[in-house]
């Protein structure tokens, strides 16, 4: 038995949510998420190359249509394009779980580099390695917070680290 699907639905591939509550509502739009960073860096210019369709949603996933009433209430307008661009501005984008561990992966190793660096044996007079902050890093049990930068956290983890090594 085959399994029909409807001629009229839109499959949505490598599709990349920005999300923007306001007014109590959430409102969502569908993207290419290395186009939105390219067009809130100013390199991308035509909104068509961003959008992957340019409807404003409730919830993408699950493709639920955002009422006009709720968008004109919270916008304070009912123009289409100019709600777009105050989401796309102002929206929070979705990122994914592989990407995130990625970025938590490299922000922890600039950390251990910078600790590094700024640390040296008293008793050899010799810096640490790497490795070994590294590891200092993990049997502290430390969190790495991606909305801090690294050299922030570096700075507050010599501190624990010098009782520690």
């Amino acid at each position: 038995m085959s399994i029909f699907q409807p001629s009229n639905q839109i499959k949505l591939t490598n599709v990349s949510v920005v999300k923007l509550k306001k007014g109590g509502k959430r409102f969502e739009i569908a993207c290419y998420k290395n186009k939105v960073l390219e067009w809130r860096n100013q390199i991308e210019t035509d909104l068509d190359e961003v959008l992957q369709i340019p409807t404003i949603f409730t919830n993408v996933s699950k493709g639920q249509l955002s009422n006009q009433e709720d968008l004109k209430k919270c916008f304070k307008t009912d123009d289409t394009n100019k709600i777009i661009l105050e989401i796309l501005k102002k929206g929070e984008l979705q990122v994914g779980e592989k990407e995130r561990a990625n970025q938590m992966e490299t922000l922890s190793k600039d950390i251990a580099t910078l600790v590094a660096d700024m640390c040296v044996n008293p008793g050899t007079k010799r810096p640490y390695t790497v490795t070994m902050i590294e590891k200092a890093i993990s049997d502290l049990h430390y969190n790495v917070s991606p909305s801090r930068s690294a050299k922030q956290q570096a700075r507050s983890l010599v501190f624990s680290l010098i009782f520690r090594l």
